[in-house]
């Protein structure tokens, strides 16, 4: 509709949208699309917004879609801002809390934001069958938005991937293969067998197109707050995708004259036990080197090497934000913690984000008065196994 090109977020090299890519031919590095912003705003505005749908698709002027029939979408996008207020009196300051529930999204959990949008591309561009590393929740969309769309789709697990979305992708009609390792694994064989077979890889970053989906949880948090970011945003981090999406999303809105050029501290929130971007973020590197050992009962969080760390270490530095680990005790503990205060079952990925900010007020890093959203990234109904 008004994508420019796509561009190398390492370096710059350009390339033409409208065709199918995965990471950048020269560096190896993800891809980012580029819309003509001013075409854009002319029929996007904040007053076109207060008619339309109530999905992630009332953007359609910044996401990549041509043609709006090669939509494939449950209605998903537009989840609920919740205040936590309750929650917030647990804490040693007073904060206005809120938590933006994933979990309230098709297939419960915010993958399905990614996957509309890249399932939707590649009905567009013509690709029949499709392939993914997961450690679960990427791996139920998959399965549900290439069932909707007619394709195949080959979803590759680590085996102790939470039951719940074994079953999902079996009963959705995916092809589904457990591996005796982690995402990272599942991923080296996709990318070998991918052109044999005639798969287009979809793994988180890989193709250009999943992280569009998911900036709109910055567009959404900015309509919700009348157009006034928040003072900080925590969010669980695996591939970061989400956080990646928010901030292209929040450049975007200052592009187009929404918002200013204030920005939330941005912060991403990892177990101890599988921290990449925090490590490198207190040693001062640009890229994570992969994580030894990864395990966490946070399968969401098991992820030893990100691709797009670079993009995720950037935003954290650009917003003066931090990077910071949580025990898996802690993130279980804190599932409970905010499901009696809230009522919300959120995932255990969402829950790590409460006994990171507890840590982030003894640290000062929090401060009275302020407005902090938490992400919650899915439904813990998924993940039974870890209660």
């Amino acid at each position: 509709m008004n994508v420019t090109h796509l561009e190398c977020a390492n370096c710059a090299e350009s390339y033409t949208g409208g065709e199918l890519h995965n990471l950048c031919t020269e560096c190896g590095k993800p891809l980012l699309v580029h819309y003509d912003l001013e075409k854009a705003a002319r029929t996007l505005t904040k007053d076109s917004l207060k008619t339309r749908e109530s999905s992630l698709w009332r953007y359609r002027e910044v996401l990549p879609v041509e043609d709006l029939d090669n939509i494939v979408s449950f209605g998903e996008g537009w989840t609920p801002l919740l205040t936590a207020d309750r929650l917030a009196e647990t804490l040693p300051v007073k904060l206005n809390l809120f938590i933006k529930d994933e979990g309230q999204n098709p297939t419960q959990s915010f993958k399905a934001r990614g996957m509309t949008a890249a399932i939707s591309m590649a009905k567009e561009l013509g690709v029949k069958k499709l392939a993914v590393p997961s450690a679960g929740n990427a791996a139920g969309a998959l399965a549900a938005y290439a069932a909707r769309a007619g394709m195949e789709a080959h979803i590759f697990m680590p085996s102790d991937t939470p039951r719940a979305n074994i079953v999902e992708c079996e009963q959705t009609g995916a092809f589904v293969t457990l591996i005796d390792g982690l995402i990272t694994d599942c991923g080296k064989i996709v990318a070998e067998r991918k052109d044999a077979e005639g798969w287009f890889d979809v793994s988180t970053l890989k193709e250009p197109y999943r992280v569009e989906g998911k900036k709109t949880m910055g567009y959404e948090l900015a309509e919700q707050f009348d157009w006034t970011l928040p003072d900080v945003i925590l969010y669980p981090t695996g591939g970061g995708t989400g956080l990646i999406g928010m901030w292209k999303a929040f450049d975007e809105m200052e592009r187009m004259g929404w918002i200013d050029s204030r920005r939330p501290k941005m912060v991403s929130v990892q177990s101890e036990s599988c921290a990449p971007i925090v490590r490198a973020f207190q040693q001062g590197e640009r890229f994570a080197a992969e994580f030894e050992n990864a395990a966490t009962v946070a399968s969401g969080l098991r992820v030893p090497k990100a691709i797009g760390d670079f993009l995720i270490l950037d935003a954290i530095r650009s917003s003066n934000g931090t990077a910071i680990t949580v025990t898996d005790e802690e993130l279980v503990t804190a599932v409970k913690e905010i499901g009696r205060t809230t009522g919300i079952f959120t995932a255990p990925e969402g829950a790590a984000c409460l006994p990171a900010l507890r840590k982030l007020i003894e640290q000062n890093f929090v401060n009275e008065g302020e407005t902090v959203i938490i992400f919650n990234t899915g439904s813990g109904i998924k993940y039974l196994e870890t209660f």
